[in-house]
């Protein structure tokens, strides 16, 4: 799946609803949540934070999903194009990064 047809799949699911995209400081408040979650199920899977007994097991690949959706959410009601975007900063990387690390010998 492209990013684009992501961001269309949560304009679609947004849409239906009256109240519509949150505003910007909303959402990087539930984004910041996102990631929040993100790094307490990482701890548990692979910190010194063990779950409490009973406690449910997470789903790091859900929560990366939250992040996904909440970033296509913020994408879409600031009309950025993510594939764009993405594009922009991997040549950055490119060009800024390309020798900053060593490289593995093929």
């Amino acid at each position: 799946m492209q990013l684009k047809e992501v961001q269309q799949i949560v304009d679609r699911w947004i849409s239906q609803f009256a109240e519509g995209y949150w505003h910007p400081l909303a959402m990087l408040a539930r984004l910041t949540e996102e990631v929040g979650e993100l790094a307490r199920e990482i701890n548990h899977h692979y910190g010194q934070k063990p779950k409490k007994p009973g406690e449910p097991p997470g789903d790091i690949a859900m929560e990366l999903g939250d992040i996904l959706f909440i970033l296509a959410c913020y994408a879409n009601s600031l009309n950025i194009d993510l594939e764009e975007a993405f594009r922009r900063v991997m040549d950055k990387y490119y060009q800024r990064d390309s020798s900053r690390w060593t490289r593995i010998k093929e």
